[in-house]
């Protein structure tokens, strides 16, 4: 096997993050409805799969280099595959909302794990630009959470929201499959390998990274504060059926976050990545007035549309610049980055459920404006940073 087989496997390692974060929200509905699960515990199944997340990111910055990157990614897509096959089973065997945190939490080691992995070895792999390669690696993570959406829907669609439990064991083959992969292809030596890293306290040290970690947090919250609400915002405060709900809300979402990362990963080198995050994070503050101040719903669901277009590039344009700011951070910085995206993919949708849960959606996701706000002040910061850094 060759290292675009390696290239290859990272693409469908985050397809599989796409899964193990997009599935269940598609369900929430459904979950409350059949197990009589209230709005409060569902809730907590969000901030429960990106709290474990956050755990195994920051623990991992300590064992990863010891075991050995094969061997941790091979353990993420098992992890990731057992939660899949125990969502549909936990619930029939512990008390029902138990069974489900429990699946949850096994494939949310395997999602925290990949989020630590992946960007490092794609890094790694022999590329001729790597900022237009992280951003083209970020955007399969989109596309998953498209084929997620769209084949969940048409799934429901001819076969029925009552077997979903048979498509969440259909699910857990793309892990099966992709840890077999990844047991096999070459992976090449990282930069915490051949290199010097940064002690830990000099990086924490350091006021760039603080100002990355918190545009990692803001960037986390600003995506997965609309995302994983989309479908349940569209057919319960919006009252359009379950199938149009998540074709307009999440897929569409998704396709044009793929696209803005797609877009750069194309055509980055002409375009100055600040310049695009910044204008992607005005356009974010945009996006969420819309879904939540305006009173018609085809402009709510326009807005859903637009928050995926201005995020895709959030993400990944941190990774990388964190990576070319911080060249000797290794694997300490990539999993520092990960805990903090994670804690971000966390309290933002958090945030929202909460707020939801006293007043409505509308006024959850007006909230959560404040994310894409502190992206743009991060950058502001770090501009002003570097620049003085190079007086």
């Amino acid at each position: 096997m060759t290292y675009r087989n390696t290239i290859r496997a990272c693409f469908t390692g985050y397809i599989v993050q796409a899964i193990v974060n997009n599935f269940i929200p598609l369900l929430f509905l459904t979950l409350q409805r059949q197990y009589h699960i209230p709005l409060g515990q569902i809730t907590a199944l969000i901030t429960v799969n990106f709290g474990v997340q956050l755990a195994v990111d920051l623990l991992s910055a300590f064992w990863v280099d010891r075991i050995g990157y094969r061997r941790a990614v091979v353990a993420a897509h098992v992890f990731a595959a057992a939660g899949l096959l125990a969502l549909p089973v936990l619930p029939e065997i512990l008390p029902p909302f138990a069974g489900i945190l429990a699946a949850v939490i096994l494939y949310a080691i395997g999602g925290g794990l990949l989020e630590v992995l992946v960007s490092p070895i794609m890094e790694s792999c022999p590329t001729d630009n790597k900022e237009t390669a992280m951003s083209l690696l970020h955007s399969f993570y989109c596309w998953g959470q498209v084929g997620v959406v769209l084949l969940s829907t048409l799934f429901f669609r001819f076969a029925g929201i009552g077997n979903w439990k048979l498509l969440a064991a259909l699910w857990a083959v793309l892990p099966a499959v992709n840890g077999v992969v990844f047991s096999r292809v070459p992976i090449a030596p990282l930069i915490a390998e051949h290199a010097e890293s940064m002690p830990p306290a000099e990086l924490f040290r350091s006021r760039m990274f603080r100002l990355l970690l918190l545009m990692m947090i803001c960037a986390g919250a600003a995506e997965l504060s609309v995302s994983q609400w989309a479908s349940f915002f569209a057919e319960e405060a919006l009252h359009i059926s379950k199938t149009a709900g998540d074709l307009a809300g999440p897929m569409t979402f998704g396709i044009l976050m793929g696209s803005a990362r797609a877009f750069y990963g194309k055509y980055g080198s002409r375009i100055p990545l600040d310049r695009f995050m910044r204008g992607s994070a005005v356009l974010c503050i945009l996006s969420y007035l819309l879904i939540a101040l305006v009173p018609v719903p085809a402009v709510n669901l326009a807005g859903c549309a637009l928050c995926g277009l201005s995020v895709g590039i959030m993400w990944p344009g941190t990774f990388s610049r964190a990576a070319a700011s911080l060249r000797r951070g290794g694997t300490l910085l990539f999993s520092l980055l990960a805990l903090g995206g994670d804690i971000g993919c966390s309290s933002g949708p958090t945030l929202v459920g909460l707020i939801a849960g006293h007043t409505n959606m509308k006024t959850g996701i007006l909230a959560a404006v404040i994310f894409p706000a502190g992206m743009l002040l991060c950058m502001h910061r770090i501009r002003h940073e570097s620049e003085r850094s190079e007086s």
